[in-house]
């Protein structure tokens, strides 16, 4: 056939073309700037690693001080450090201050090894001090070895403006390895008043390398903790030789607190990261051997080169395979969709595929079967139109004939003296009147409570006054537009239907309510109530139209049919009932005033 035939060969260029021009672009933007791309994206990767890192850090030693803050909990010793008590007394009376503290704020797994509180002269107040020997030993003042503890810094914190926590290290000669100190004010109110002493917490660094080394990628890494201005406090990795020296210029330049950002990328074979922690004032610094970096870079070509290939590969599999089963459903389509143009409107696509080719067969046929329901309710609602216009037209055959009798029986009744016969024949005549209006199928709320009272005052003679009505009306629906005639056959449903078995006191309730954009017109009656209420509901939703053709239904039907007609199926009648307990008829309709209806029915006409 030539149709599959030129389908393969456009399917079969356009993979070819596409593949070279795919394969040609990446080899010359690959050469252009590709590596350096890549050995970009990989100093970006481990930047975030690194930003990673710190988050979790700071974490940690957030949690350490939410612990340290707690010393301002302990109300007699911050009474005694505002009173400025001689240092003896406070060291009489808190000397075991500082073991309180470690135990009761710290956990085991914080690992802290000493504590230290002093007050604001630096006077060493109590000293806590775990598990003391000669090779797990500590100071028990940092102050008394002030360069081997480090203790400057620590000094030059506390006499400084800074408030937030000091985060510092130093190398414990006994142990052998670096210790991360953590150094906080105390003031005389929680709010940073007047400085009265200050907490020293000196912790083992494990759990800090326990994190640093979930961060870390390759072995070769090298990373370490250090604040501006001051010494590593802990690292992780190891160097030697002109990579060492780097560490070391890099460490120093830090410590002179100039600002060192990065490396170039062959310096030592090397490339530098700094991520700087804003609260806490300490680095993560990292040394990345740049072979690590460029890695990635032949990973990614290699990567390429393979999808490239399997693209090729595949392309042509479904170009030769698959294809026939592609054309020959649209074949089918076209054949098919040339025989109903041409008059076979009962034919249909027999669907087997389950791809998008078999939901397109399946969703012409629901467009034919939709186009022919269309036809047939647009000839049924012609007949419909038909019907009601020849029902008008006869309705309307000289209707003053019972206007001016019943006119005529109102005067002779008043003239006799006979009131209620007088009032009975000019409710009828209103009635009739407003009944037989046909010049347009819209009124008002208002006119409908009018029509509707005329109606209950007949009503009301004919069962001698035995049914109570109660009207709310809010007055924001009196002025909306409504289709004539749809609330008293509302009223007169409860009454035939609804009251017409009960004794006792009965009760109508006719209720109107604008919401939003819908108004809602509410019946409800304490009568014998209906036993299959849902089933009433369907057959609204249904909207029969056979039966209003008929003229089997004046009521709920026809009004639901109308409404429906009017507004779309969105609105209608729906009912609300339970057997032997009443029921409520809810009639919601589009909120219009009575010119945008008048301005849709000359629409609806003129189209």
């Amino acid at each position: 056939m030539k149709f599959p035939l030129k389908m393969r060969f456009k399917v079969l260029a356009l993979c070819l073309l596409c593949i070279m021009i795919a394969l040609l672009l990446q080899t010359w933007l690959f050469s252009r700037g590709s590596s350096r791309l890549i050995y970009d994206q990989a100093k970006k990767e481990n930047f975030s690693l690194l930003q990673n890192m710190q988050g979790d850090l700071h974490s940690i030693i957030k949690g350490i001080e939410n612990k340290i803050v707690k010393v301002y909990n302990r109300q007699q010793l911050m009474r005694d450090l505002k009173a400025d008590i001689p240092i003896r007394r406070l060291k009489e009376r808190y000397h075991r201050e500082a073991y309180n503290i470690a135990t009761e704020y710290f956990d085991t797994s914080d690992r802290v090894v000493a504590l230290y509180l002093y007050d604001s002269s630096d006077q060493i107040i109590s000293t806590y001090r775990r598990a003391v020997t000669p090779r797990h030993n500590y100071p028990l003042d940092i102050y008394d070895e002030t360069r081997e503890n480090n203790a400057d810094v620590v000094k030059n914190f506390v006499h400084s403006d800074r408030t937030t926590m000091l985060v510092s290290g130093y190398y414990n000669a006994y142990r052998e390895k670096d210790l991360i100190r953590l150094a906080m004010k105390i003031y005389s109110n929680s709010n940073i008043g007047r400085l009265v002493g200050y907490l020293v917490c000196d912790m083992d660094c494990k759990a800090y390398q326990a994190c640093i080394k979930r961060f870390i990628t390759d072995e070769n890494m090298f990373v370490w903790l250090q604040p501006a201005g001051d010494r590593t406090i802990t690292s992780v990795g190891s160097l030697e030789g002109e990579e060492l020296e780097c560490y070391q210029d890099i460490e120093e330049t830090i410590r002179q607190g100039q600002s060192e950002h990065a490396v170039s990328p062959g310096r030592n074979g090397r490339v530098f990261f700094r991520v700087e922690q804003e609260k806490y004032d300490f680095s993560v610094c990292a040394l990345v051997p740049q072979a690590l970096l460029e890695a990635n870079q032949r990973s990614l070509t290699s990567s390429l080169l393979s999808i490239a290939l399997l693209m090729a590969f595949i392309a042509f599999f479904i170009t030769f395979v698959w294809t026939k089963s592609l054309t020959r459903p649209l074949e089918e389509l076209t054949r098919m969709t040339q025989r109903i143009k041409e008059g076979e409107t009962d034919l249909r696509i027999s669907v087997k595929q389950q791809d998008e080719i078999g939901e397109l067969g399946r969703n012409f046929n629901e467009m034919l079967d939709q186009i022919q329901t269309l036809l047939a309710r647009e000839y049924e609602t012609k007949l419909l139109l038909e019907r009601a216009e020849y029902n008008a037209m006869q309705a309307q055959i000289n209707p003053h004939f019972f206007y001016n009798t019943l006119d005529t029986m109102s005067s002779i009744a008043q003239i006799r003296q006979c009131e209620e016969v007088s009032l009975l024949c000019q409710s009828l005549s209103n009635i009739f009147r407003y009944s037989l209006d046909m010049k347009n199928p819209f009124s008002t709320v208002a006119k409908e409570i009018v029509h509707l009272k005329n109606y209950i005052y007949v009503m009301n003679v004919r069962m001698q006054d035995n049914v109570q009505y109660e009207f709310d009306i809010d007055d924001a629906a009196l002025k909306c537009s409504v289709p004539r005639i749809c609330i008293q056959p509302l009223v007169e449903n409860a009454l035939n239907h609804g009251l017409r078995n009960i004794r006792g006191e009965k009760k109508v309730a006719i209720r109107a309510k604008a919401e939003g954009d819908s108004l809602v017109i509410a019946v409800e009656d304490n009568g014998t109530g209906i036993a299959h209420a849902d089933k009433v509901n369907r057959k609204m939703e249904e909207n029969n139209l056979e039966l209003v053709a008929k003229g089997n239904s004046i009521g709920l039907v026809n009004i639901n049919a109308r409404v429906k007609m009017l507004y779309g199926d969105a609105f209608g009648i729906r009912v609300e009932s339970k057997d032997g307990k009443g029921t409520a008829v809810r009639l919601t309709i589009a909120r219009q005033t009575m010119g945008v209806a008048e301005q849709w029915r000359k629409n609806t006409i003129k189209s």
